[in-house]
């Protein structure tokens, strides 16, 4: 538990250092309440303070990408080893939208700004509840499955520069889940899955919004900076994000967020 005094760097920074994933949610969802009824102060030391890695478990063993294993969906096991790697997504999600908020605390933003990546990380750590208990259905925890860890690995090359950290999480990773959702949403509708499909489509909902999130404020500082946002976003993930981005696009859903064809179809592997 935060004392009350504490800012809302200080909670962040609590929660991110703490390696148990059910207390790191809890710690998180405490954050948002006592952000919410205004217990936290938003006063920041300095970024500095922010641990370069999050609190993680022993389990799950981090591996290269290319050595976690893929299972077909037909089988139990093949359907508890995606929800662990959705697990492992979402626990890295809260980590970042933690580290959002406490490393960048210090840059000169409206509240509203905080608003937003508070209940981004109230989300995600929703998102992981959801995502374990289902995974429980299946006789499987968190940790049960190997994973890796590219996800923070690719966000921690924008520590430095806000721009470049709302380019590659909310408007590259968080993106893509919108591309892949709804084809995991069809998958399971097809096999008769309903529960797992109201948890996907819960995570597909919020993260909609999450993506809009992150296009508000890059088009902010964009503009703040007198900076063209389509090609700053461009700019900024040549640098910062290695490969091409992958197609098929959920153009409609990416639009709807905020982030149109013009930011990512020449980034894309496809070529336009």
């Amino acid at each position: 538990m935060i004392r009350e005094t504490a800012s809302l760097q200080d909670a962040a920074i609590a929660a991110l250092r703490e390696c148990d994933p059910i207390a790191k949610c809890s710690l998180t969802r405490d954050m948002a309440e006592r952000w919410r009824r205004r217990r936290l102060s938003l006063s920041a030391q300095r970024a500095a303070m922010v641990p370069e890695r999050p609190g993680r478990p022993d389990k799950p063993a981090l591996v290269p990408p290319n050595r976690v294993p893929r299972r077909s969906l037909s089988s139990a096991r093949g359907k508890a080893a995606l929800l662990h790697s959705i697990a492992h997504i979402e626990l890295n999600a809260v980590d970042l939208a933690l580290d959002i908020i406490a490393r960048f605390a210090i840059v000169r933003m409206p509240r509203s700004f905080h608003d937003d990546w508070v209940q981004v990380a109230d989300e995600e750590a929703k998102h992981f509840a959801l995502v374990t208990s289902r995974l429980g259905d299946f006789g499987s925890t968190y940790g049960d499955f190997p994973a890796h860890d590219g996800l923070w690995e690719t966000a921690q090359r924008t520590g430095h520069d806000l721009r470049a950290r709302l380019a590659v999480v909310p408007l590259v990773l968080e993106a893509r889940g919108l591309d892949v959702t709804p084809s995991l949403l069809r998958q399971m509708e097809a096999m008769g899955d309903e529960e797992t499909t109201r948890v996907f489509r819960v995570i597909y909902e919020d993260e909609k919004g999450h993506v809009a999130v992150g296009a508000k404020w890059f088009r902010f500082l964009c503009h703040r900076e007198g900076l063209e946002p389509d090609g700053e976003f461009r700019r900024l993930v040549r640098e910062h994000f290695r490969g091409p981005l992958k197609p098929p696009f959920n153009e409609l859903a990416r639009a709807r967020s905020g982030v149109t064809p013009g930011f990512y179809r020449s980034l894309s592997s496809a070529g336009t």
